[in-house]
């Protein structure tokens, strides 16, 4: 078997109403390019069928398909991460299951990386999702550029291309939780973005909820920058400032004035705020400290059970 030019890998969790279609349109899409790939689907503990529909895949097309079967649900990266350990391509893209983004738009993403680019985004120009997910992926997106400095037009979308050297960097890292795409991006010399279809997901449910999406971000903001950090020591400061001026102020009043019991209900106030800005600080530390835990723990980030595919020659 050729030394595949592309590798295509593609997390899945729970996806065996789209999987069919998915495949079918992937590697005609494929075949059109005349070029050698490889396919690696990466089972992330689905406790559906999407298993047993993968392994089809790969006796339909032993030379093109590889599954990779982890051994619990570790999370879309991680399994991207396991996947991007074993491909064999110069060429890698990344594309989830859930049909949203069109396999057929991967030739404008190897247009891009053939020009000269390192990594290639993809931006979801007529995103297809409620009012309130492209709500808050815009002020998600425009946070992370000011704290983080990573300039992503979209960086929930996950149709991406990265050269064989900017996926080595990757995984090299080793973190234990990470971000990808913002990952890529700084390793990357010359990146680019490419606009992209996206169409609604028909079948199925999405598996970010609300608290996925805010793990992920903490993970961004913490993972790449200690802005966070630095913000709430200035902020500290600015409201150590002020106290000092409050209980001069609260001094000479009394000097002045005497002796008052009707400012109490300010104070409380002042106090829960206090309080309330410590409670976050500590949560902010917190995130920091976690993501060090993690890292000095050394254990495993995912565990491969299987992985199924055809031997060398």
């Amino acid at each position: 078997m050729a030394k595949p030019y592309l590798s295509v890998v593609i997390p899945v969790y729970n996806e065996q109403e789209n999987l069919p279609a998915l495949f079918l349109r992937l590697t005609a899409a494929l075949d059109k390019l005349g070029k050698p790939f490889e396919i690696l689907f990466t089972n992330d503990g689905s406790r559906d069928r999407s298993g047993a529909i993968l392994k089809e895949f790969h006796h339909r097309r032993p030379r093109h398909v590889r599954v990779i079967e982890l051994g619990g649900n570790f999370g879309q990266h991680m399994a991207i991460m396991a996947a991007f350990e074993r491909v064999r391509g110069d060429v890698v893209v990344t594309l989830d299951a859930d049909l949203q983004n069109p396999p057929e738009e991967i030739p404008k993403l190897l247009a891009a990386i053939e020009a000269g680019h390192d990594v290639v985004g993809g931006y979801r120009e007529n995103r297809r999702d409620p009012l309130f997910r492209r709500s808050a992926s815009r002020l998600i997106n425009g946070l992370r550029a000011r704290i983080t400095r990573i300039r992503m037009r979209d960086q929930g979308c996950m149709l991406r291309a990265y050269r064989r050297s900017i996926v080595d960097h990757i995984t090299a890292s080793g973190e234990t939780s990470t971000f990808i795409p913002a990952l890529a991006y700084s390793f990357a010399a010359n990146p680019a973005e490419v606009e992209v279809e996206h169409a609604p997901r028909t079948v199925g449910r999405s598996k970010y909820g609300l608290y996925d999406l805010i793990r992920l971000n903490f993970d961004l903001m913490t993972g790449f920058s200690v802005v966070p950090l630095q913000i709430f020591t200035l902020f500290g400061m600015v409201v150590s400032i002020l106290s000092i001026l409050f209980v001069v102020y609260l001094f000479i009043r009394r000097l002045v004035i005497g002796p008052e019991a009707e400012g109490i209900f300010t104070l409380f106030t002042i106090l829960y705020f206090l309080v309330g800005v410590v409670i976050m600080g500590l949560g902010i530390i917190g995130e920091y400290i976690g993501r060090i835990f993690q890292e000095v723990r050394h254990r495993p980030r995912f565990v491969i059970r299987e992985i199924i595919e055809a031997p060398d020659e």
